[in-house]
């Protein structure tokens, strides 16, 4: 019987530190080393606009980190944004933990169903209070929160009007920003 060889984090850690793995883009997921679809424009378009826009609304309250990989139990996902607790030098020796994290945001274009699927089932697995996944095919977001086993027990989707983010109450998100 053949069965996969799963990494731990440390193990993940110690292969990025040799260069073995070089500069290829990949993210641990569930103990797997998975290679990254590239970016299209459109994607790198949304999230470096929604990265600068969210940064312009949270300004020191919070910290956007745009494709940076988080730790989790047996995953180290690269979140297309990640906004998390300051200061941002407490990242200076580690990735972000669940518990650092505010909300996380998926820009999805030809990963939807993966971004929908998978990657909802190891946020809500790590208890990430909140996930959004940016459907730029079909200019709407999806928004997960209250996450319990492997899924979110609330769940909308937003095509116009704004989001308020559960960490930050007083905070009106434009959903027509997104697009610009």
């Amino acid at each position: 019987m053949k069965t996969i060889a799963k990494w731990d984090i440390e193990d993940y850690h110690r292969l990025i530190e040799t260069g073995i793995l070089g500069d290829r883009h990949l993210e641990l997921l569930q103990g797997e080393i998975w290679e990254m679809s590239p970016e299209g424009p459109l994607h790198t378009y949304v999230t470096e606009g929604l990265g600068n826009y969210l940064r312009s609304l949270l300004e020191n309250r919070a910290v956007v980190r745009e494709a940076h990989p988080i730790t989790l139990s047996d995953s180290e996902p690269q979140p297309d944004l990640a906004i998390v607790q300051p200061p941002r030098q407490r990242y200076r020796e580690r990735h972000p933990y669940p518990e650092d994290i505010f909300w996380l945001v998926e820009t999805s274009q030809s990963t939807v169903d993966y971004d929908l699927n998978d990657k909802k089932k190891i946020y809500a697995r790590a208890k990430i209070g909140e996930y959004w996944v940016v459907d730029v095919n079909q200019n709407r977001i999806h928004i997960f929160r209250e996450p319990q086993g492997e899924d979110y027990q609330v769940k909308s989707i937003v095509v116009r009007g704004t989001i308020t983010p559960q960490a930050f109450s007083n905070l009106r998100v434009s959903v027509d920003r997104f697009w610009d």
